[in-house]
């Protein structure tokens, strides 16, 4: 583990959200490249940093239990994709009712390079049996889930991070899932899931588990407290669903909330997202129910990260405008204009609403 002044000066370009157990928004900044440098990424932690003895082992419903370490990971072929994560809280304090859960603002999102392996290949080795229903994935970390750490709120007791995904999508070569030990070109730090961790394209966060310790192959539907009792949408009206994939979503990048611009012709510029994209348009609106307006998409520079967009906006009368951004993606996914409302405050893509004074 990092000694603690060395910890606090990797989390110092961040937006604290809770210290123990640490979790922290990206700065502004860290959405305005096409990656955003490690030490201003998003942290999300349930726990406190786990200690982690450096292997993985792999079993339950399979040929060929076996143990790995970083060393026997790093002797498989390589791969390094770009890969958007995003909080599946992300946005939760736009959200009314107020939600339960992490005070969210709308910076729990990033993009960073991963280098590993194919998870696909580890559990190919390992010789999964036909009649495994769920892969499931443990971390080392553990402890008491806090809903409120303010106010020390205790959910459970003694848990541990798992979650698991199908047979199906763990091993589908288009899925892309990787077991990661590098991020942006430099091994994995104690927050982002050193020595090794999952990370799964397309999906909300929480499916890409840190510190990861153990695999295995299941023959019951799995049922832990990240899997059906949070992370799940809580719908007022219809039957719960768990949370999976990202959904479309633009944000406003420049110029920031707030700012003072002089009349003339400015840039407008943002990121897109979404986990069934690509994002194929990006509109804006400076009324609040005015007419859309196209601005140009930047063709996707890799399958499963955020795409840069601009709009060329011309002001010429004193005032406050407002600014809406509203992303659809390839599968014909639009934002709302509403949050779609559960109790947990997950998913929250709503429109994003921004305003400029023009003087």
């Amino acid at each position: 583990m990092l000694a603690d002044d060395t910890l606090r000066r990797a989390r110092s370009a961040l937006t604290m959200i809770h210290e123990h157990p640490f979790n922290a928004e990206a700065p502004p900044e860290g959405l305005t490249g096409d990656t955003t440098p490690t030490e201003q990424h998003y942290v999300r932690s349930n726990f406190a940093l786990p200690e982690h003895d450096g292997t993985l082992e792999i079993g339950g419903a399979v040929g060929s239990p076996t143990t790995l370490t970083l060393d026997d990971l790093r002797a498989m072929p390589s791969v390094e994709r770009a890969v958007t994560l995003e909080c599946a809280g992300n946005g939760r304090l736009e959200t009314r009712p107020l939600p339960a859960g992490e005070p969210w603002g709308a910076y729990a999102v990033s993009t960073a390079v991963w280098t590993g392996t194919w998870l696909r290949d580890v559990l190919e080795q390992a010789q999964p049996a036909p009649d495994g229903v769920e892969v499931r994935f443990e971390g080392a970390d553990s402890g008491s889930y806090l809903l409120n750490p303010v106010l020390a709120q205790t959910v459970k007791s003694d848990l541990t991070f798992v979650r698991s995904l199908t047979p199906e999508h763990a091993l589908d070569p288009a899925a892309e899932i990787l077991i990661a030990y590098e991020m942006n070109g430099r091994p994995l730090g104690p927050d982002h899931g050193a020595p090794f961790r999952i990370v799964v394209p397309g999906w909300f966060a929480v499916a890409s588990v840190k510190w990861l310790k153990r695999i295995d192959v299941v023959t019951e539907p799995f049922e832990g407290e990240f899997q059906t009792g949070h992370y799940v949408y809580e719908w007022p009206d219809r039957p719960h669903e768990r949370v999976t994939t990202m959904r479309v979503r633009a944000r406003i990048t420049d110029p920031a909330p707030g700012a003072v611009l002089t009349p003339g012709t400015h840039v407008i510029r943002g990121k897109a997202w979404s986990g069934t994209g690509p994002v194929t348009n990006v509109d804006l609106s400076f009324t609040g129910e005015g007419a859309w307006s196209p601005a140009v998409v930047e063709a996707p520079r890799g399958p499963h990260q955020w795409q840069g967009w601009s709009y060329e906006w011309e002001v010429t009368e004193p005032g406050r405008y407002s600014i809406r951004a509203r992303a659809t993606d390839a599968a014909g996914n639009e934002q709302p204009d509403v949050p779609p409302w559960n109790r947990l405050g997950y998913g929250n893509n709503a429109v994003e609403v921004s305003y400029v004074d023009v003087r």
